[in-house]
C-alpha cells in the first residue's frame, strides 16, 4: 500500500524530512523520490515545480504523483484557512463539473471514500470503460500482417521469403490483410492496461485489473507516443472507444517507467489550476445563464498574426450588452490591484465593444465580498474586481457560483 504525502499548491517538499500521512503514519521523502521528481520534471519542460535547495517547490499544478510506494497528493488551496476544508473533495467536484472526471462511471460512494485518491478514480474509470467495451463486444478492423504461412495469400515478400524459407520451401512469407482485433485501438489500450496493473500491485484494484487483462485479446506490443494518438480516427462504429482512449492517452503519456535512468516507476496526473478554474467558471455560467450567451476562449486579431483572447465573453440575448471576464486562480485582496490586469480588461472591453469586464478571483471562505467597480477615465468601460467565495457554509464547493457571478456583473 502506497504511503501518502499531502501538500498544497506552492508548498515545498524537503529531502530527508519525515511527513505525517493522512492516516497518521509517517513517511520520509527520500533521495530516490527526489531524483525521480527532478527527472520527471525535466521530461516535461520543468513546468510542474521548481527545484530548490534539497527540495522541490510546487507550482500551480494540482493532482497526484505516484513514485513506486509513495503517493504525493497536490491539492488546490487559495490561502491558509483555520477551518478544515476538504480540498480533495473541492478538486474532485471541479473535475466532475468540467467533465474531466465522470464519476457516474464509478460509484459516488467510492469517490467519497477518504482513502481514495485521484489516481485511483481515473484508474477505476479506465477499467470500467474497458469492461463496458468487453461486454458489448470489441470491434474488428482490417490491418496488415506479415508472417510465414502454409498458403500463398496476399503479397509474397521475396526477400524475407528467401531468408526464412530457404529450407522449408512449403512455406510462404507474405504480407496480407487480416480482419481481427489486433489493431491500433486495442494496442493502445493494452499498453495502458499494463501500466495500470504495474501501478496497482498490492492494492484492491490489482485483481480486477488482471481479470480485465485475461479477457482482453492478445495484440502486438507497440511503442506508443503522442503521434500515435494523432493517428486515431473515430467512426460511428468506434465512437464508444473515445473515452477509454482519452484515458489511455492520459495514463500512457504521463507515465515514466524508470524515469529514463532511475529505478522508480512514476505516474503523474496533474492539472493546471488556472486552466481548471477558467473551465469551471465557464461551465457554471453556462448552466446559470438563461438570458446570456456564454462563450469561452473567443479570440480576435489585433496585430499581424497576434490575437487576444479573454477567458469568457457574455452577450445579453435581448439588450446585446457584452461583458468580458478574465479568471485568475490566486489569492487576491483589494489593496493590491494589478495595473497589468486592469489594462488587460480595458483592451478586451475595447475590442469586444463591451460595457465592461471583470477580473474574477476565488475567495477562500465566507460570504462574497462586493465587487469593486469603477470606469476607465476617458472611456465608458466599467472594470470590476470580483472576489468569489467558492466554499459553502459546510466548507464544500458552492452550488450557486454561476448565479453569484451574474449578480456581480449586473449590480
Amino acid at each position: 500500500m502506497a504511503q501518502v504525502i499531502q501538500v498544497y499548491e506552492f508548498d515545498s517538499l524537503f529531502l530527508g524530512k519525515i511527513y505525517t500521512c493522512p492516516d497518521g503514519t509517517s513517511v520520509r521523502f527520500e533521495k530516490r523520490h527526489f531524483d525521480a521528481l527532478l527527472k520527471y520534471n525535466e521530461l516535461h519542460g520543468s513546468k510542474y515545480f521548481n527545484p530548490i535547495y534539497e527540495g522541490v517547490k510546487f507550482k500551480s499544478y494540482v493532482g497526484i504523483v505516484q513514485i513506486d510506494d509513495l503517493t504525493i497528493e497536490i491539492l488546490p488551496k487559495i490561502q491558509r484557512v483555520g477551518k478544515a476544508v476538504d480540498w480533495r473533495g473541492v478538486l474532485i467536484d471541479m473535475l466532475r463539473q468540467t467533465e474531466q472526471l465522470r464519476v457516474d462511471k464509478i460509484s459516488n460512494a467510492f469517490v467519497d471514500h477518504q482513502n481514495i485518491h485521484l489516481l485511483d478514480i481515473y484508474f477505476d474509470w479506465f477499467l470500467s470503460e474497458i469492461e463496458s467495451l468487453l461486454q458489448r463486444g470489441l470491434i474488428k478492423s482490417y490491418y496488415t500482417e506479415s508472417k510465414n504461412t502454409l498458403a500463398l495469400k496476399g503479397k509474397l515478400d521475396f526477400g524475407k521469403h528467401i531468408q526464412h524459407n530457404f529450407i522449408h520451401q512449403e512455406r510462404f512469407f507474405t504480407t496480407h490483410q487480416v480482419y481481427g482485433t489486433d489493431h491500433l485501438f486495442h494496442q493502445v489500450m493494452k499498453v495502458a492496461l499494463d501500466i495500470v496493473a504495474k501501478m496497482s500491485r498490492g492494492t484492491y484494484r490489482f485483481g480486477r485489473c488482471k481479470t480485465v487483462q485475461l479477457h482482453f485479446p492478445e495484440v502486438t506490443d507497440t511503442l506508443i507516443s503522442p503521434k500515435t494518438f494523432e493517428q486515431l480516427s473515430f467512426s460511428r462504429k468506434s465512437e464508444p472507444y473515445r473515452t477509454a482512449l482519452e484515458l489511455a492517452r492520459l495514463i500512457i503519456l504521463d507515465y515514466a517507467p524508470n524515469v529514463k535512468s532511475g529505478t522508480e516507476n512514476m505516474l503523474a496526473l496533474l492539472f493546471n489550476m488556472n486552466d481548471l478554474w477558467e473551465k469551471f467558471i465557464l461551465v457554471q455560467l453556462q448552466l446559470a445563464s438563461k438570458d446570456w450567451k456564454v462563450k469561452g476562449q473567443e479570440s480576435k486579431r489585433f496585430w499581424k498574426t497576434k490575437s487576444i483572447r479573454p477567458d469568457i465573453v457574455l452577450e445579453h440575448i435581448d439588450s446585446k450588452k457584452v461583458f468580458v471576464i478574465d479568471t485568475k486562480w490566486k489569492h487576491y485582496s483589494y489593496d493590491s490591484i494589478s495595473s497589468h490586469d486592469l489594462r488587460q480588461i480595458f483592451v478586451y472591453a475595447d475590442y469586444w465593444s463591451a460595457a465592461g469586464g471583470m477580473l474574477l478571483y476565488p475567495h477562500h471562505v465566507g460570504d462574497d465580498l462586493p465587487a469593486l467597480s469603477d470606469t476607465y477615465h476617458g472611456k465608458g468601460y466599467t472594470a470590476k474586481i470580483g472576489l468569489l467565495s467558492i466554499l459553502s457554509d459546510t466548507l464544500t464547493l458552492r452550488k450557486d457560483i454561476g448565479e453569484q457571478i451574474l449578480l456581480k456583473l449586473e449590480n
